[in-house]
């Protein structure tokens, strides 16, 4: 991806998000751009205009940490922000090259063995393996019968974000829809700071972004975000209505995969939902083994 483009519309967006009285100045009457004008931001971060506005036309090679601390002070990025300018700048100046992931070829990975055992340990809620590009690489049983609408449909490709915006059955999916394409979005966003030479997240981002302007107008806000820990309702074709807590752990042996195990509160009823999705895919798989015989 363009890195001096995405670092002009990152910060040109983030400034754009802090008013006046966040910043602890004086509105005016006389703005003709949403949030703080340039001059304010050099000021709040002590450089001159002319170091930041080259700074905001993409030009953040060689820019010390502390300048990008004082950036990032000054229009108040949250920790996943402060990590995307980072990113962006390790990028302009090459120094990612080291730092990056290792470029995967998913459909040539396969979980280890033993990972797949722990995945399949885990019966009380779905447990999978994901990338950045929320592909979903490996999956106990009760992940697979959750995410059935997933890969009802050959399109997907096994993939949350093809789902999320091409595909109609997400709508029932995600009662919260507008959230989880917000949350969908941010997370390639994150992934394409972090991993901005990944051709299969390029093709991913270009896909969507012709086919959906649900995905275009929210891929141009730039948002990003740490997807770690929350919790998410959804609706199960089978068994109903889901509110399920959710972590999301970095695999320090797969860099850039992500283990996502869902729960449900003690007896709630969705508790009560996942017993009776784990009955509905055992019967799900026996049912296609019969018909293999």
């Amino acid at each position: 991806m363009d890195n001096q483009a995405e670092v002009r519309e990152f910060l040109t967006s983030r400034r754009a998000k802090i008013t006046p009285e966040q910043a602890g100045l004086p509105s005016g009457s006389r703005r003709r751009v949403p949030g703080l004008r340039r001059s304010e931001v050099a000021a709040l971060a002590d450089m001159s205009v002319e170091y930041y506005a080259k700074l905001e036309r993409g030009n953040l090679a060689g820019v010390s940490p502390a300048v990008l601390e004082a950036v990032a002070r000054a229009l108040q990025l949250d920790d996943a922000e402060r990590a995307h300018l980072l990113n962006l700048a390790q990028t302009a100046d090459g120094s990612d090259v080291l730092t990056r992931p290792r470029r995967r070829a998913v459909r040539s990975w396969t979980p280890h063995r033993s990972l797949q055992w722990v995945l399949d340990a885990v019966t009380a809620g779905p447990a999978f393996v994901r990338n950045g590009r929320m592909d979903i690489l490996a999956a106990n049983q009760l992940a697979r019968a959750f995410y059935a609408d997933v890969y009802a449909t050959a399109g997907n490709q096994a993939n949350l974000a093809r789902f999320n915006f091409l595909d109609p059955a997400s709508r029932r999916f995600y009662p919260d829809w507008d959230q989880a394409a917000d949350v969908a979005v941010a997370i390639l966003r994150t992934e394409a700071g972090r991993n901005p030479h990944d051709k299969d997240l390029h093709d991913l981002v270009g896909e969507l972004s012709t086919r959906s302007d649900d995905f275009r107008i929210r891929w141009g806000a730039h948002n990003v975000r740490h997807h770690g820990t929350g919790t998410k309702r959804f609706h199960h074709h089978a068994v109903g209505d889901l509110t399920l807590s959710y972590e999301g752990l970095e695999m320090a042996a797969e860099p850039g995969l992500t283990l996502t195990i869902y729960t449900a509160e003690p007896g709630s009823p969705s508790e009560e939902g996942l017993r009776l999705l784990a009955s509905w895919a055992a019967t799900q798989e026996a049912d296609s083994s019969a018909r293999q015989l």
